[in-house]
Formats: structure tokens, C-alpha cells, sequence
């Protein structure tokens, strides 16, 4: 059962591990961290010793500057003792982007979930509607403008700077499974709408949960539509996904992949659930004339947004607005010329 909800979350370490350092969060379990050439600069690895071997749980973006800290890690952190598998929570290229290059070198397996393996393979071949044609074309239909979109068509397939090798195979990992690594069971717990099939790792024994994107300490989960699913509603699959995290025990030492690790899963979920309450309140009542997508991005976000940011933006917007659209409390018209625009349902 868990204790009462605490004022505010607890950090237990104030600052994160210096490059190509590692801080030891609980025993076996070692934090890195890894740079990111974005707004958000850093992704927070987890290597658990496992046996003779170590696990790794996700491995950074794919980039010279990322594998000159593995090396380092390589010679130092690892002491001799190999990758006996690599674990990646989702397709996102900060976490997958060097798993082909580790699983290569180290001869070992891959395990991953199956729709997050696949989507890995349709974005960065561009294929069934993830490339950048697809993209500009929704985000058009949004009202995105002429600029931005020549800006977003110029960087071409970004996903593979930071994936430049793609695994070929993997070893599926579903919600509800458990990996033994070292003495203790770690269980995948499913989570959906940042990423299709998400995969947390939560171990009762240590006490700790491995929350990658779903549970972030400062910053809210990007949640976005992107034009495979143009009508879907991922913030809805989203928000359906954290009760689970909430329910682990108070004590449970959350370990995310952006920010620090933190105690107080409960409230981190309740302060996430009236960010997206407060956030569509505002929406639907900025739609009271019928607006587009990039017309509203400046209700979610009110600061100046460079491409990287406003490519999210765009998608956020979207999954919020159909999330609206689907509840019945916005009505969705679309145009002659195809553009989409949200307005007071009648």
C-alpha cells in the first residue's frame, strides 16, 4: 500500500555523474550519462551488473560524441567484463542510437519491444508514412506555415543522425514479462502514446523503477500524432498508462531518462495528470473560433521554439486538440484545400 502522497518529490543525488563517470543509484545499478546535441542535452543511462556480464538499458544517441564517452566506459566502468544484452525502453534515437554499434561489439542480443523494433525501421527508411514528406504534409494540413515547413523538409531524415546503423534483429519484450538480470527480476511495465510500446522496468526487490520517457521529474512527456495515425489519440493512450506508476510503492526509486532520479512516483503522476487537465482547459477555450493546429501552438508553448522544438510542438499540439476532438469537447472541421481546424462543438 502506499504511504501518503509526499509535498514534494525527493532527489537523493543533487548532481548527475561526470562524463564518463558512473554513480551507483542502488546495488548493481549504475547511472551515465550521455550528451544530446539538443535543447535537452543529456539522456540518463542505467548499466545493471548481471552475473559474469552487465546489462545495458538504453545507449544514447549515435554520434562521435556519444561513442568517445562508450570507449571511455569501455576501458573504466566496465572492468573487463562484457554486454551480455542491451535493453531499449523505445525507438527514440537517444535511446536506441547505438545499439546496433553495442550489440556488434559485444556479439549480444538486443531485447526491445516489437512495435517499437519495427517503428525504428519505418522511420528510418522513411517507409508507410513516417518520413519527412509524410510529416510536412500533416503538419501543412495544420496550418503550419511555408517557412517552417521548407525549414523541416531541409533536414531531411533526422532520425537517422542519431540512429545511423539499424538493428537488424532484437528479442521481443512485452508488458508484463521479466528479465532476471543478475539476482533480481526486473518486470516491463507498458506504457503508451509517447512511443507505441514503451517499456519501463520496474524491480521490487532494489526498489527501483526504470521509468525512461514515461515518468520525467521536470519536464512533461512529449506526446505527439504523427501522420500514420493522423486521427489518433495518444494523450489519451498516455494519461490511461500512468496510473500503473503510480501505484508502486512509496519508497520506489524512480530512475528517468531526462532529469534526476526521484522518489515520489505518485505525486510526479498527479502533478503530470493536472498539467494536461490545465493544458486542455486552456486549448478549448483559445478554440473558440476555429483554429489550426500551428495557431495554437502558442497556448502549449510560449517561447520562441528553434525547428527541433517546434517539430514537437506541432505534434503536441495535434494530440492534444484530437484528444478534445475525440472527447466530444472540440468539433474537428476540414476545408476544401485540406486544412484541419478545431473549434466549440455544437
Amino acid at each position: 500500500m502506499n504511504a501518503s502522497l509526499p509535498a514534494v518529490l525527493g532527489f537523493p543525488h543533487a548532481t548527475p555523474p561526470l562524463p564518463a563517470a558512473v554513480i551507483e543509484v542502488a546495488p548493481g545499478v549504475f547511472w551515465l550519462r550521455m550528451p544530446l546535441p539538443f535543447a535537452l542535452d543529456h539522456i540518463n543511462l542505467w548499466l545493471v551488473a548481471d552475473g559474469d556480464g552487465w546489462t545495458q538499458i538504453d545507449c544514447g544517441y549515435g554520434d562521435v560524441a556519444t561513442r568517445t564517452l562508450w570507449e571511455a566506459h569501455f576501458a573504466t566502468t566496465l572492468a573487463g567484463r562484457p554486454l551480455g544484452r542491451v535493453v531499449a525502453t523505445h525507438y527514440h534515437p537517444d535511446h536506441l542510437g547505438n545499439a546496433a554499434w553495442l550489440i556488434e561489439r559485444f556479439n549480444c542480443p538486443l531485447v526491445m519491444p516489437q512495435a517499437e523494433f519495427l517503428t525504428a525501421h519505418l522511420v528510418g527508411t522513411a517507409g508507410a508514412g513516417y518520413g519527412t514528406d509524410s510529416i510536412c504534409a500533416l503538419f501543412r494540413a495544420h496550418g503550419m506555415s511555408d517557412e517552417h515547413l521548407a525549414s523541416m523538409q531541409g533536414r531531411g531524415n533526422n532520425y537517422r543522425r542519431g540512429v545511423p546503423e539499424l538493428p537488424a534483429t532484437f528479442r521481443r519484450l512485452l508488458a508484463g514479462d521479466e528479465l532476471e538480470i543478475g539476482a533480481n527480476r526486473w518486470r516491463a511495465i507498458g506504457g503508451y502514446g509517447h512511443s507505441p510500446e514503451h517499456a519501463a522496468l520496474y524491480c521490487e526487490q532494489l526498489g527501483v523503477c526504470i521509468s525512461g520517457d514515461m515518468l520525467l521529474p521536470r519536464i512533461s512527456t512529449n506526446v505527439s500524432v504523427w501522420p500514420a495515425e493522423a486521427e489518433g489519440n495518444p494523450l489519451a493512450r498516455f494519461l490511461g498508462s500512468l496510473p500503473v506508476f503510480a501505484a508502486l510503492p512509496g519508497e520506489t526509486l524512480v530512475l528517468p531518462s531526462h532529469g534526476l532520479p526521484f522518489f515520489g512516483a505518485a505525486l510526479r503522476v498527479e502533478q503530470l495528470q493536472a498539467h494536461h487537465v490545465a493544458r486542455l482547459a486552456e486549448l478549448e477555450a483559445a478554440a473558440g473560433a476555429p483554429c489550426t493546429a500551428a495557431e495554437l501552438v502558442p497556448v502549449l508553448f510560449r517561447r520562441q521554439l528553434d525547428i527541433q522544438q517546434r517539430f514537437f510542438a506541432m505534434g503536441e499540439a495535434i494530440a492534444h486538440l484530437n484528444y478534445l476532438w475525440h472527447a466530444g469537447r472540440l468539433a474537428r472541421t476540414i476545408a476544401v484545400d485540406g486544412t484541419i481546424r478545431f473549434g466549440t462543438a455544437v
